[in-house]
């Protein structure tokens, strides 16, 4: 089997086709069909700016049709003071769960809004020189703001308008990758209910 090469993709959430493009890359690199597939949703809600995670995690777990286990809303976020203890859960976990990793980050002005999607784990707790390990096999982030200078206080005076734009846009990316998936077996001669019966056995339906 060859192996996947690297990528590293950015895309403005405003623009026209964002959820559509990022749709495709998300059905390319995130395997729906994984027995363990987690979504780590990384942040607190005590900044508008850090709150990109947990707004995510809050639309994915609303949206009864995305199966998938969620960890970190804005009820219960994952942040810097639970990261390791949720880590050494998922590095016990069996199978050995395939981790889409979701966060907010800074950078330079003219990259607010942009979306980036990579392959491999992300720092969380970078962009406020917070050391915590690395997280995930394939990551977003979203630039919410300018880094540099002052970085707690960066996020923390974020538009909200702007996380929370970001964050429908990759809930709603994910989403629609993950109907796309299932529309792709059913072309393929897969059986729906069949095929979400089978998740709900291996434990899928107790994750909400």
């Amino acid at each position: 089997m060859q192996p996947i090469p690297a990528f590293h993709y950015v895309i403005h959430y405003e623009k026209t086709s964002a959820v559509w493009q990022l749709s495709e890359l998300f059905l390319q690199h995130i395997p729906f069909d994984h027995e363990q597939l987690i979504f780590c949703c990384i942040g607190t809600d005590r900044s508008t700016g850090d709150a990109l995670g947990p707004l995510v995690g809050n639309q994915l777990i609303q949206d009864y049709a995305f199966p998938f286990k969620v960890l970190g809303t804005l009820e219960t976020p994952v942040h810097a003071l639970n990261l390791l203890e949720t880590q050494a859960e998922l590095e016990t976990s069996t199978p050995y769960p395939f981790i889409v990793a979701i966060d907010a980050c800074l950078g330079e002005e003219g990259s607010i809004g942009s979306i980036i999607v990579k392959d491999g784990a992300l720092y969380p707790g970078k962009a406020v020189k917070k050391e915590l390990p690395p997280i995930g096999d394939l990551s977003i982030k979203g630039v919410v703001n300018v880094g540099g200078f002052m970085e707690a206080m960066v996020l923390q005076n974020t538009r909200l308008h702007v996380t929370h734009s970001m964050s429908m846009t990759i809930a709603r990316s994910l989403t629609l990758a993950w109907q796309r998936h299932l529309l792709k077996n059913k072309q393929y001669g897969n059986n729906h209910s069949d095929y979400r019966n089978t998740r709900q056995q291996i434990g899928y339906s107790n994750f909400r």
